[in-house]
This record gives structure tokens, sequence and C-alpha cells, in this order.
């Protein structure tokens, strides 16, 4: 009985060493925290409620955080529209393929340079780094890609932008930080390449930073459009988010033209936030999957060495 209440002391006066410890400026940063959160999540829930609520109610702008006279209507008419659907497959499809290849390429640039005993190393990282701050411009990239013959192709939204010199930083910086180079010479002792220690060792121990960076770059492959303005006219080739950019970015009615079939009930207004929604949360539903090692690589990555 006695050690139970010694023991029961002892966490109370941890407790409240704990609290003594909270000072005024955790509080404000708390406070900060919560409303760049809020910045991000109002927005959200405010299309999201418009994009369920009726014509009338959004019209008479009295959605705000909740929808009123909930229909599905908007949603109806997307699925029923075969421009829409074909162009989230489609974007789907060129998402995957540019995360996939952004990681090979991603892993084996990071790699090598990761390796101590590579001669010319900081010249192959100077060289890579090099293409961070400099860029030819619009004019010249467009003329390269005509000349490639990536034209109004879909490789025009996966190769250019393939590889990432930033995440290919912070891969190799990981790898630095993270596996010792008694794991590499245990390996080479074993009788093992390159390419069998970085399959059986160095990519098992790098599921942080590989969840991390697939994650970069299928954001930022799913929320780009600017590349399909530029080189695609083919409108089966264009992206959801090129699609969507237009409609929001237009005042009027036809600025998504949906098929007869779509059966159109609802008003451009909630059409629009219907079609927001659709567009973001394929991309949002990946979160969930990838958060517990998203933190880890994100942190550990974010030393760059």
């Amino acid at each position: 009985m006695q050690n139970t209440t010694k023991v029961v002391q002892e966490q109370k006066a941890s407790l409240w060493k704990g609290i003594n410890r909270v000072r005024v400026s955790d509080f404000v940063i708390a406070f900060v925290i919560l409303i760049l959160s809020l910045t991000c999540i109002l927005p959200f829930i405010h299309v999201a409620a418009k994009s369920i609520s009726s014509n009338t109610a959004v019209m008479s702008k009295s959605v705000y955080l909740w929808p009123k006279d909930i229909n599905f209507d908007a949603y109806a008419s997307i699925f029923k529209d075969g421009q829409l659907t074909y162009s989230m497959g489609y974007t789907v499809l060129v998402t995957v393929l540019f995360t996939l290849i952004g990681m090979i390429v991603t892993i084996c640039a990071a790699y090598p340079l990761s390796i101590k005993g590579l001669k010319g190393r900081s010249f192959f990282s100077f060289f890579l780094m090099f293409t961070m701050y400099f860029s030819a411009g619009l004019i010249p990239e467009y003329l390269l890609m005509s000349s490639l013959g990536l034209l109004n192709t879909m490789w025009v939204l996966v190769l250019p932008l393939a590889f990432s010199p930033y995440n290919m930083l912070i891969m190799r910086s990981f790898l630095v930080s993270t596996i010792p180079d008694s794991l590499y010479e245990a390996a080479k002792l074993d009788g093992a390449n390159h390419f069998q220690t970085l399959f059986k060792i160095v990519l098992p121990l790098s599921k942080p930073i590989i969840a991390t960076l697939s994650l970069f770059y299928a954001v930022g492959r799913w929320n780009a459009y600017a590349d399909a303005k530029y080189y695609i006219t083919t409108k089966a080739l264009q992206p959801l988010q090129y699609l969507l950019s237009n409609m929001v970015l237009s005042s009027g009615s036809d600025a998504i033209s949906l098929s007869e079939n779509a059966a159109v009930v609802s008003t451009p207004e909630v059409l629009q936030a219907a079609t927001i929604m659709f567009a973001t949360l394929p991309i949002i539903m990946v979160y969930p999957f990838v958060q517990k090692y998203f933190v880890k690589g994100a942190m550990i990555g974010a030393v760059k060495g």
C-alpha cells in the first residue's frame, strides 16, 4: 500500500513539474499552429458543404460550414459525364507513372552519391544541384519538348519533371545519416555487389524516406496543370487539374462542357465545388497509408548535408 501511494505521489509530482514547464510562448505557438490549421481546414469544409447543398442555399450565400438541403446531384452529374471520369483515370495513370519513374531516378542518383568512396562525388552533386538554381526559361523548354517529339503526348507530363534535385538531396541526406558505413563494409565482405546492397540493405531501411518522397512526387504531379496548358492541346490528354483550373477561373457556365448524359441540374457554383472535391479526395486518401512513415522521413530528411 505504501509503495502504491509513493508511486501515485511521484506521478503527481512529475505531472506538476511538466505543467510548470509550460510557458507563455508555448501557448502562442499552439495558437499560431491552430490558426494556420484552420486556414487550411475551414476552406475545405466550406467547399465540401457547398458541393452537397441545394442550388437555392448556395445562391443565397447561406452555406458556410454546414450543408443545407443535402443532395448529391452535382456528384451524380460528374460521374455521369464521360469527360471528367476519363480525365480522373488518366490523371491517376500519369501520377502513378510519374511517381514510379521519379523514385527510380531519385534512388539511382542518391544511392551512389551517399557512398563516401565514390570518386567525383562532389562534382556530380554540384552538377545535379546546379539545375535547382538556373532554368532556361519557358520558350527554350517548349522548343526542347517540340524537338523531342513530346508535345501532345502523355510523356510530356511524366518525363521532364520526373527527377527532382531537391528530393534527391533529401534522399541522399537520409542515407548518409541513417545507414552506417559498417553495413556497407559488411555487405562488401560478404561478396555483395552494389545492386544487392541497394535492394537487400538500403531500400528495406529506407521505407520512411521512400514513402515521404513518393508522396511529394504524387502530390506535385496531381496538383500540376501549367505544363499541360503549355504543351498539350489535345483534349483527351488534358489532366483533371487542368480542366478544374479552367472551370474555377471561368465565370461562365460552360467552363466544362458536360455531356448530355450528365443531366446537369446543379448551378455552376455547386458544380465547381463538387468538381474540386472530386479532384481533391483521391490524393487526400493516400495520406493515411503513408502517415506512419511520413513524419519520420520528413524529420530525418530535413537535415541536408
